[in-house]
């Protein structure tokens, strides 16, 4: 382990002082100022993190943090998670004082919260996988408090012992892996075992067959953690608890898993049928996933489809080996759904205002093929640029070549709503979209450079099994956006006509896992004015 830098021990000094405020403002909340601890605590470790963080950076050598200090982990991991949960609680605090104002529960959800917060940021800068997994179920049991914290209603209570059920799930799982793991290597500390996976990679040596368990555990965790199909039910049911909780769900907590990816990346690097497992997961669960949302007219129960397929995304992008898209997919994301939620109340206002300006026209699937033509050739050429100019060369390997593919696609629907406009729209869409895909090349080269890689982390996404997977998500992507197409062209189609009761039951996936979960452990709803008890784990 290294030896305490100056930056190093800044940054850790701020990791120990985060949980710490926040534990601390749970203490400090009274009842009749719920929320004043909290809004100091939030501010503060707002400050104190981006500060910290800069700091390190600036007084490490090369401008990056790539050591451990004080039992934490100092990486580029840490330096970006750590102030995202520290900003996003400052945001949901803030939302939750006019949110619950009145409310005669705001003393339990303020401590609630800052224990949640609490456990959230030890997770994201432990250098010892124990420490993550208790922090990992300590952050489980937290949140359980805040989902059931309208305890009068049956659906928050179902919801959330669905959510319970999924979660003690992934503690065995994660604990069973953990077991094995330090059965094979000698330790948990993170540091340590990217010296053993360095070894072992040097040697030539096979994976052990507990350390591949091992990994098999690890995924299957990271899926229930992320609400990957089928385990995807309490997801979108968790609609019942406050909206700030919703937002902390799907912009911090539901992003457990890929973190979980990301910090094993050395050892998931090599085990290929692990990584495969990922992408076949991630990629299923996105498409059906994008599929279903297009069918909800729930502003939350979309946005929660669209977590479910996002974190799909960001599994796909662990198991093929992009580590460093996986962690700017992550921090992208959570922005994202954050201000998604917060402003979803909004959103009915914004659509009937839009709708009645202009009308959508019909889309034909001769201009689909036309705008899917010029924005892959448009897009390739904007990749290669990015990537000349990074000098990455001139060429795109098949990886990234079935990536550049699945962004243009992306961009085609917005694309093809504005042929309708006349050509000063089709320009304007044109040059807003060029300037985000450079956006989006250009940080992924710098994610790309600021990862923390190691030649056994990349072991994988230049191994054979790699073209596999790419090839998987590339399929699952082409699919998709077939299937959107014809959807969005011929909406009473027999397709359509097909397909759709499937998707309005999000076919009958979570049903499937309800019924078989609710006879082996049924939830207990209570429907009086007592907090209902955290269930036996």
């Amino acid at each position: 382990m290294s030896h305490l830098l100056p930056p190093g021990t800044t940054l850790a000094c701020a990791a120990y002082a985060v949980p710490l405020l926040f534990v601390f403002a749970a203490a400090m909340a009274r009842e009749d100022r719920p929320f004043a601890a909290a809004k100091v605590a939030t501010v503060l470790t707002a400050v104190l993190t981006l500060a910290a963080v800069a700091l390190g950076v600036l007084a490490s050598s090369d401008g990056t943090l790539q050591t451990t200090a004080l039992g934490v982990r100092l990486d580029v991991v840490t330096a970006a998670m750590l102030p995202l949960v520290a900003l996003i609680a400052f945001v949901i605090v803030r939302y939750s004082v006019t949110y619950l104002h009145g409310d005669p529960g705001q003393l339990r959800y303020s401590r609630w919260l800052m224990l949640t917060l609490a456990a959230v940021s030890v997770l994201v800068s432990a250098d010892h996988l124990g420490v993550l997994a208790a922090a990992w179920t300590a952050t489980s049991l937290a949140l359980h408090q805040l989902l059931t914290f309208f305890h009068a209603r049956p659906a928050a209570q179902v919801a959330a012992h669905k959510k319970f059920i999924v979660s003690r799930l992934a503690d065995a799982c994660v604990w069973t892996g953990l077991f094995l793991l330090h059965s094979g290597t000698g330790s948990l500390w993170l540091s340590d075992l990217q010296t053993w996976a360095t070894e072992l990679r040097s040697s030539g040596a096979a994976l052990p067959h507990s350390i591949h368990a091992a990994t098999f555990l690890f995924v299957i965790a990271a899926c229930l953690k992320s609400a990957q199909l089928p385990f995807h039910g309490w997801l979108t049911q968790v609609m019942e608890a406050p909206t700030p909780v919703s937002a902390l769900l799907h912009a911090g907590v539901v992003n457990i898993g890929g973190l979980l990816m990301i910090r094993l990346a050395e050892v998931m690097a090599m085990a290929p049928l692990a990584q495969l497992l990922l992408v076949v997961m991630g990629t299923t669960t996105a498409a059906l996933a994008a599929l279903v949302m297009t069918t909800r007219v729930s502003v939350k129960v979309g946005l929660a489809w669209s977590t479910c397929a996002q974190m799909g995304l960001m599994l796909v992008q662990c198991g093929l080996g992009a580590w460093h898209l996986a962690l700017l997919h992550l921090v992208a994301h959570s922005c994202y759904k954050a201000h998604a939620f917060l402003s979803s109340g909004s959103t009915v206002e914004t659509w009937r205002a839009q709708s009645l300006i202009q009308k959508p026209a019909p889309i034909r699937m001769g201009q689909i093929a036309i705008v899917t033509v010029a924005s892959i050739a448009a897009v390739f050429g904007i990749s290669l640029a990015v990537h000349a100019i990074a000098g990455h060369g001139a060429q795109l390997d098949y990886g990234s070549s079935i990536l550049t593919l699945v962004a243009a696609l992306a961009l085609v629907p917005a694309a093809t709503g504005a042929l309708e406009g006349g050509a000063l729209r089709v320009a304007s869409t044109a040059a807003r979209l060029g300037a985000l895909v450079a956006l989006y090349f250009g940080w992924h080269v710098l994610a790309y450079t600021a990862f923390p890689w190691s030649a056994s982390a990349e072991t994988f996404s230049t191994s054979a099994s790699a073209d596999l997977g790419w090839t998987i998500f590339g399929l699952g992507f082409v699919t998709l956006f077939g299937v959107q197409s014809f959807l969005k062209t011929a909406p009473t189609g027999r397709l359509a006509r097909r397909l759709h009761p499937s998707l309005l039951a999000g076919f009958y996936l979570d049903e499937l896992f309800t019924r078989m979960t609710f006879r082996v452990w049924p939830p207990k709803v209570q429907q009086n004015d007592t907090p209902p008890a955290l269930p036996a784990a």
